[in-house]
């Protein structure tokens, strides 16, 4: 049994998010493949999500100079022990969904206070003579994301940086297959929308498969 780790980061409603929708359709065909798999879904608009703050620098580096936990201040307790709860449900996990928007060339901004939470030496990854290396080498991720205009190629390819940071990001941490179903051009091209919904739920429905 399988542990899934289901990222969403969108205020919006399911039936009114292209991206979430297209992660419902693959969430409903992984589990029917895989009914026995244990799945969390983890809304990042509606968890307590720490950011790395002045509280937690001083809590980091008041344990590092070997302080007990309970000389830290209550903030600094608090959002430690947070940041340390999300990085070890990450590594707990064996796979990773995120479902994202496009905001702005990337997507919101609550995921990158995530990645900053579990992204962190000597748990996700580890320094070396040679570089740093990524720990989560038994892991596998997939990236769902519904994007207005079209990032995938032309003009705009270089200004695409959700997609292309979560695949550096994962992999830095070790991840060695990081898949992607990406829906493109439904702002640019509202007249194919729809058809531009379906070709990427069948994606979806294909990557679950895989997955």
């Amino acid at each position: 049994m399988a542990k899934v780790l289901y990222i969403t980061v969108n205020p919006k409603p399911v039936k009114e998010s292209f991206s979430l929708s297209i992660g419902e359709v693959f969430l409903e065909a992984y589990q029917e493949k895989n009914p026995n798999d244990d799945v969390l879904k983890l809304d990042l608009y509606n968890i307590d999500l720490p950011y790395i703050d002045t509280d937690v620098f001083n809590g980091w580096g008041k344990l590092q100079q070997g302080n007990g936990f309970d000389q830290l201040s209550g903030d600094e307790q608090l959002k430690v022990s947070k940041i340390n709860d999300l990085t070890d449900q990450f590594i707990a996990a064996d796979k990773y969904v995120f479902v994202t928007p496009f905001w702005n060339f990337s997507f919101p901004p609550k995921l990158k206070a995530y990645i900053d939470t579990v992204a962190i030496a000597g748990k996700t990854f580890k320094y070396t003579d040679e570089g740093p290396v990524g720990l989560l080498t038994d892991k596998k991720a997939l990236h769902i994301q519904a994007r207005g205009g079209i990032y995938s190629e032309g003009p705009a390819k270089e200004m695409e940086f959700g997609d292309r940071y979560l695949h550096a990001v994962l992999g830095f941490l070790g991840i060695p297959s990081v898949e992607s179903v990406i829906a493109e051009g439904m702002a640019q091209m509202p007249e194919k929308a729809e058809e531009i919904k379906k070709k990427a739920m069948d994606e979806a429905r294909q990557a679950a498969e895989q997955f």
